[in-house]
């Protein structure tokens, strides 16, 4: 897959995120597998998941953003590194949510 075709809502991710999101997919989906693994409880894991959840939401109402497209472009062009992408992103989408 050529890095042009990663969803942004990937992109805009943490790297344990993703790693979440393995595990999960490993484990066939279950919550209560996933929290073997981690060693913690099913609400934390179910609470983890929500949050998560709610981030790639976030990413997706803020995709068609033209300040957002403008940064990710210059990540993808690698003018800039993904992780100051991703903390642009993520201090704009504050002083957003801050308005």
């Amino acid at each position: 897959m050529d890095k042009h075709d990663i969803p942004s809502w990937l992109l805009s991710l943490e790297k344990e995120d993703v790693e979440f999101i393995k595990n999960f997919i490993l484990n066939s989906g279950s919550l209560k597998d996933i929290a073997k693994y981690y060693e913690v409880s099913y609400p934390t894991v179910r609470i983890r998941l929500d949050k998560l959840i709610e981030k790639i939401k976030v990413n997706e109402s803020t995709e068609n953003e033209e300040f957002i497209r403008f940064i990710k472009k210059l990540s993808i062009d690698d003018r800039i590194s993904l992780e100051d992408a991703k903390l642009i992103i993520e201090k704009y989408k504050k002083e957003v949510q801050n308005k």
